[in-house]
């Protein structure tokens, strides 16, 4: 049995949409990050790191969006697109996982979070979120699908992330990419996305960001120093 412990955010997303496109069996196990469940030892025994989603896999744990997406694809020979695009998947797999999320994350907390604003700060990262959107927005100039002439993990991947555009650009920012907001279109529109939107429905998930929350979701801004 596969285990999925999920919030809804953007990696976990990924994730969602994966199972559902592919219809795979899953025990969904939500994990309240503003509550803190994230570092509960049960669970960071599934992820060291504390972050979502991570899954369990007949007692094999996996954990990073990306990484799970490899290995839910390569154990069941889903969306890997072509053998002979194989090196551009994984380029472009690993774009969304050390450029497009992380950048985008850090656009979101410096420009909304953060209690003492950095000017710099806010601005470094939002600059580079709309470097990476541009990247990807040329990329598929001509192209329905990331890599080759199908869709893959890495159009899913990628959809976890542009579909926060609002928070991480402004709201309407997506006009601004004509190729990425066709491709964003496309995937949007799957039957699996609809189904991913609705996979934790019924829980209720905390949504007040007050002192308890914030220390949930950045210890290390909370750690004494030495």
């Amino acid at each position: 049995m596969l285990t999925f412990y999920f919030h809804p955010t953007p990696n976990s997303m990924k994730v969602a949409l994966f199972l559902k496109e592919s219809g795979l069996d899953y025990e969904l196990a939500p994990v309240d990050t503003l509550k803190g469940e994230q570092h509960q030892p049960a669970f960071r025994a599934i992820n060291p790191n504390g972050k979502l989603p991570a899954i369990e896999d007949d007692g094999k744990r996996v954990f990073d969006s990306n990484a799970i997406l490899l290995y839910l694809a390569e154990k069941h020979g889903k969306f890997l697109g072509k053998p002979e695009d194989r090196g551009e998947l994984l380029s472009w797999l690993m774009f969304v996982a050390t450029g497009l999320g992380p950048y985008s994350g850090q656009s979101v907390h410096f420009r909304t979070v953060a209690k003492d604003k950095s000017d710099y700060a806010a601005n470094r990262y939002l600059r580079e979120a709309q470097r990476h959107y541009k990247v990807l927005d040329d990329h598929l100039a001509g192209r329905e699908f990331f890599v080759g002439d199908s869709y893959s993990i890495v159009d899913i991947a990628a959809w976890g992330w542009i579909d926060r555009v609002a928070n991480v650009l402004g709201e309407g920012a997506l006009d601004a990419y004509p190729n990425l907001k066709r491709w964003f279109d496309g995937v949007n529109a799957r039957p699996a996305v609809a189904e991913a939107r609705q996979i934790a429905k019924d829980v209720a998930f905390k949504s007040e960001r007050d002192e308890a929350a914030l220390r949930a979701l950045f210890p290390s801004n909370y750690a004494e120093t030495a």
